[in-house]
């Protein structure tokens, strides 16, 4: 590259991150000043507040504990369109709560959402040959009434039949349709294949019936039995939007009609937000002086790089209306350690390709191609996972897994097109002494192998500590952890306090009393918008409790008895949140095993992965029991960040063992091993280190219910970076022994064989 194209180039990567800083200020500003107006990123409830929706179930007796198990399922899979962070709980036994983060405008969710009601499939003639339902000129009424039409076998189906109505879009004779594909359950299936077999014979329609009104009316073309249908006929994508939505809104269990909305404000306040993007700007500006520090010219590249990262990721945000809850946060900072991680493995590569004596531009073209296997590897890994947790998961996994996913594509884009650019620019400017980049050093290999039973003696003890800290609080507070109301449920209070409190003052005047009765930290607070009422979460009160809250809010606020509501609310993760959270992990480490093993060629390498990836998951578990520290929705965010970490450390050090097997063809597998963890070894605790900083500084600036997620992230990180280092590589060390060739021989025997039998042949030949 000329020194002119270089520096032409300088100026315009320069130009470009001067151009993307003045939107990312004015988002970050906005983010900080005014949440939800202008062009802030769209926060959670947890930071910002949101729309509060109460429904209560109609009917003539009390819905089963099943039936509302179900349709809360139901309708959080329904707001997850608004955010990944919507919360769904039960409130007493028949009334549903839907919490909405980073809108403002309640009537607007409730039209959008729908009347949750009863949805009917109607035939259009009866068993009489009359007609069901006709065309009056503008739409269709129905003739006679439901009960008349359900004594007369006319009603083919119900909205609870259904298990999914989505809109899309089909090519039919070039022209693109819209449509809406239903799947039936079994006894749907059923019921519709025999009615539009009937429908198709006569010629006729099946109605869609929906709070006292027909939705749509579509004619039968052919009998359907597999269960699947496809509604067309719509004008564009929104008509067919909104015909799905208000199918899966009346395919409830229960019937319900609205008692209340409401805006809440904020559960953390100003100051999370703040601590938040202040901790973040500290520990990258951290990272910057490390890097730089540590890697001198390559530093500075990587640093700009970084740069450009945050701004990418703060617009994208913004651009695409993610919500950014404390989860979403913990995939930003996975991310971003990973952007590192991709850096650090870069240099160090290039820096071994300048101590084997090539040039500095040789060097970077080699110390590329040599790394590239390990970040695309790494980043595809957990990328997979991200695509899982996003599609299985709901709420908190979502909201993680949406964060997670970008940071990690634009990660990859940054580490190896914008930092490879930078590189090259200044290369191409003259800063081409190698002095400037570093040579590696040839270091002793450890004997990481050798000691493997003290490894795994230590993480014994630290995964069985787990279950021994349980028992102790089985008996001390009543639960294996410290479950929050997030998981338990519990009492929401509704307090009138006669004037306006802000987040702050609730933090500090508020919640210190009320965990005097409780005696438990995770109490969350919101402001009801336009109002002077709070509402009061905490873990669920007993009879006494609830007499001593009266009286503490009559003492410390003078509220009298009447202006306090008191409710028994379900958890916000349900069981069925939770078995979705436990199968899509299950499912994203099982495809890990899948593709390490395709892409090692060697099953021993998947199973050595997902061994570690569990071990750091129970360490992380025992973290929580010790600790005593709130279990909500934010563990299930920890848990799989250190996942998400720890399996990128691995993919590094079994990309270095791949390697040297090829390499290292007269050694034993021991050297291979102690060889392959002793070169990644500077960039393990590297990384780590960079990533801890992100993380402790979030610890030392953030409120209470921060430092309770970032200190089992920073354990996570730490437990991580041993698995990977001292676990690992010793259990595919001991499968590769136990269920491959002996140790002893060199480890390439095979290939050494094959190459001396083409060699005899080759002289056969000659001869």
């Amino acid at each position: 590259m000329k020194k002119s194209t270089a520096a032409i180039l300088l100026v315009i990567i320069l130009a470009v991150m001067g151009a993307l800083a003045y939107p990312t200020y004015l988002i970050v500003r906005d983010t900080l000043n005014t949440p939800g107006e202008g062009n802030s990123i769209k926060l959670g409830l947890d930071l910002a507040g949101g729309v509060s929706i109460k429904y209560q179930a109609t009917g003539d007796k009390e819905p089963s504990s099943e039936d509302m198990a179900d349709t809360i399922y139901k309708l959080q899979q329904r707001v997850d369109q608004y955010s990944t962070e919507a919360l769904v709980y039960q409130e007493g036994n028949d009334r549903i709560n839907i919490e909405i983060p980073g809108v403002s405008d309640a009537n607007e969710i409730l039209e959008e959402l729908g009347k949750p009601g009863s949805l009917y499939f109607i035939k259009e003639t009866g068993s009489d040959g009359q007609p069901n339902y006709s065309f009056n000129g503008m739409g269709y009424d129905l003739e006679r009434t439901i009960e008349e039409l359900e004594e007369d076998g006319s009603i083919v189906c119900s909205g609870t039949d259904v298990i999914s109505a989505e809109a899309g879009s089909i090519n039919e004779n070039g022209q693109r349709e819209y449509v809406v594909n239903l799947t039936f359950n079994d006894q749907g299936t059923k019921a519709f294949a025999d009615a539009t077999t009937e429908a198709f014979n006569n010629g006729e329609s099946i109605g869609i019936y929906y709070d006292d009104a027909f939705v749509s009316v579509p004619r039968v073309n052919e009998p359907i039995t597999g269960g699947q249908c496809q509604i067309s006929g719509q004008s564009d994508y929104d008509e067919a939007k909104i015909l799905a939505s208000t199918i899966r809104i009346g395919g409830l269990k229960v019937e319900l009609e609205e008692l209340s909305s409401s805006v809440v404000g904020a559960q953390l306040g100003s100051k999370a937000i703040q601590t938040s993007f202040v901790a973040a700007g500290i520990g990258i500006l951290a990272i910057f002086v490390f890097m730089i520090a540590v890697y001198w010219i390559q530093g500075v590249a990587a640093s700009l790089a970084l740069i450009v990262y945050t701004e990418i990721i703060v617009c994208l945000l913004n651009g695409f209306s993610i919500t950014l809850t404390l989860p979403g946060i913990a995939g930003i900072i996975l991310s971003i350690g990973m952007a590192v991680d991709a850096n650090v493995i870069i240099f160090a590569r290039i820096r071994e390709e300048i101590a084997e004596g090539k040039t500095v531009d040789a060097s970077m073209k080699q110390g590329y191609s040599k790394a590239l296997s390990a970040i695309i590897d790494g980043n595809i890994t957990t990328l997979i996972a991200a695509a899982i947790l996003g599609i299985r998961g709901t709420g908190t996994v979502k909201g993680f897994a949406v964060t997670l996913a970008l940071g990690i594509i634009v990660s990859l884009f940054t580490a190896l097109l914008i930092t490879r650019l930078i590189m090259n620019v200044f290369y191409g400017i003259g800063v081409k002494n190698e002095k400037f980049y570093g040579r590696a050093k040839v270091r002793k290999a450890v004997d990481i192998t050798g000691k493997r039973v003290i490894f795994f003696v230590i993480s014994i003890v630290l995964v069985l500590s787990g279950p021994a800290f349980m028992i102790r609080n089985s008996s001390s507070i009543g639960h294996i952890l410290n479950f929050s109301q997030e998981f338990l449920g519990g009492t929401s209070s509704t307090v009138d306090l006669k004037k306006n409190y802000t987040v702050e003052q609730l933090e500090n005047e508020v919640v210190p009393v009320v965990e005097k009765i409780t005696g438990d930290s995770n109490v969350n607070t919101s402001n009801v918008a336009g109002t002077t009422q709070v509402v009061i979460k905490t873990r669920t009160l007993s009879l006494s409790e609830r007499e001593e809250f009266e009286t503490a809010m009559e003492e410390n606020f003078e509220v009298a008895p009447e202006d306090i509501q008191m409710e028994t609310i379900s958890s916000t993760i349900s069981s069925e949140m939770q078995r979705d959270a436990i199968l899509a992990s299950i499912i994203a480490l099982l495809c890990m095993l899948v593709y390490i093993w395709f892409r090692f060629k060697d099953v021993r390498f998947g199973a050595a992965s997902v061994i570690a990836l569990l071990h750091d998951a129970l360490v992380v578990v025992a973290c929580y029991a010790f600790t005593q520290i709130s279990v909500g929705g934010t563990f299930i965010a920890c848990v799989l960040t250190i996942i998400g970490y720890s399996i990128n450390a691995t993919i590094v050090i079994f990309d270095r063992i791949r390697e040297n097997l090829r390499v290292m063809s007269k050694s034993s597998l021991e050297e291979v091993v102690n060889t392959s963890i002793s070169q990644t070894l500077s960039r393990s605790v590297f990384t780590s280190l960079t990533t801890f900083i992100t993380v402790f500084v979030l610890y030392l600036l953030g409120v209470s219910s921060i430092r309770d997620f970032a200190l089992p992230l920073m354990v996570g990180v730490i437990c991580g970076t041993y698995s990977s280092v001292f676990l690992a590589g010793n259990l595919w060390y001991i499968f590769r022994k136990f269920m491959g060739k002996k140790a002893e021989e060199p480890v390439n025997a095979e290939n050494n064989s094959a190459d001396n039998a083409n060699k005899k042949n080759s002289k056969k030949k000659k001869k």
